[in-house]
């Protein structure tokens, strides 16, 4: 069968990648093409764009950008036209994987969607249209698909992707020397995202926090296809190295964490390391957030947990000493550690329920091979 798969950002890349293995496993004659990064590549797919050049974030990034996101569009549905797929897979991406669900729908090509857009946290009558255009929707949180109830939509739970790739992960014997990193000092893990706009607010902040901590080495998990100069501030620094494209590595000999809030959040939880989520952006973006946002909290792992099990530092709160003074209780060995990995070890039960990618192809192949 004939499979286009389209991710906009790195997660879903990671996760489409890791869905392709699986139904290769099960189509050896699949053929693959679609809109993503470098996992998708490896797992076969012959891609049209790469993800870097549609990561747009934010209200006014996304205004900011209309008229390259409606090319990148009109790219994509003369793609799929040519290339005649039995099924559109879409990952995450909302805004623009909604406007491909919508195309496809009026040109009767079947449409699964795997790891939902968030509209349980914001613009719930998204989930209309997402019923009104998808054949078939593939979760990844326990609570989606009580949500999609209220829809009258009964939508298909799989697991959680994150926690496959977690488990799948071989960390690297030679992580600390291969990135000069002392074995004999702790490591806090600084993840301050992959997008540009996330990094001109958040490494600044993180500077100042790795400056009141001279004892301990800081670790940027860096991304390779950005801007060097987007982590300037850390420069000159000698407790800051960088890692590139190796966060799980990373992860995997961290002591503590600080995050920029996102998929990495979930990551950060599965490996268990205590963190501090944080976030900021504009003030157009964050005013018109706080009225659209329905959601307690940004992080995927209080969200969850469905309680606080984590600090979330966002807008003004995310400042150097607010950050520092979490990052000391988290460190050493205090209640409030314990109180994390414990939340953790709640989460990790809650989401283990075998592999997403196997679940989520063997439901799709079945879905197509019946239609």
């Amino acid at each position: 069968m004939r499979y286009y798969i389209i991710a906009g950002e790195r997660s879903g890349d990671l996760h489409a990648g890791n869905l392709v293995k699986s139904i290769r496993k099960r189509d050896t004659q699949a053929k693959l093409r679609g809109f993503g990064g470098e996992y998708m590549r490896a797992a076969g797919v012959e891609l049209t764009l790469h993800y870097a050049n549609m990561a747009f974030m934010g209200f006014t990034q996304v205004v900011l950008n209309l008229g390259r996101i409606s090319a990148y569009i009109k790219e994509c549905t003369a793609d799929i036209l040519q290339f005649k797929p039995d099924v559109v897979i879409l990952i995450d991406y909302g805004g623009f994987n909604l406007r491909i669900a919508k195309f496809c729908k009026k040109h009767n090509i079947k449409v699964f969607y795997y790891i939902t857009p968030k509209v349980w946290a914001w613009g719930q009558y998204r989930a209309k249209a997402l019923k009104e255009n998808v054949d078939r929707m593939f979760v990844i949180l326990p609570f989606e698909k009580d949500f999609f109830k209220k829809f009258e939509w009964d939508v298909d739970y799989v697991g959680n992707p994150v926690l496959d790739a977690v488990k799948a992960h071989h960390t690297n014997p030679d992580f600390l020397s291969r990135w000069k990193l002392n074995r004999d000092r702790e490591v806090i893990a600084l993840l301050p995202g992959s997008r540009k706009q996330e990094l001109q607010r958040i490494v600044p902040i993180m500077a100042q926090v790795a400056k009141k901590f001279p004892e301990f080495q800081f670790a940027v998990a860096a991304v390779s296809t950005l801007d060097k100069s987007l982590y300037e501030p850390f420069l000159g620094m000698e407790n800051i190295s960088y890692v590139e494209e190796q966060t799980y590595d990373l992860l995997a000999h961290a002591r503590a964490a600080i995050v920029t809030s996102g998929t990495a959040t979930l990551e950060t939880a599965l490996f268990r390391v205590p963190q501090i989520v944080v976030y900021q952006t504009s003030w157009l973006n964050y005013s018109i957030s706080k009225w659209v946002i329905l959601v307690k909290f940004i992080s995927l792992v209080n969200l969850i947990a469905g309680r606080e099990v984590v600090k979330e530092m966002i807008q003004d709160d995310a400042n150097a000493d607010q950050i520092s003074a979490e990052l000391r209780l988290m460190m050493a060995d205090t209640e409030r550690r314990k109180a994390i990995l414990d939340g953790y070890d709640e989460i990790i039960t809650i989401l283990d329920t075998g592999s997403a990618s196997e679940n989520a192809a063997e439901l799709m192949i079945g879905y197509l091979t019946k239609s």
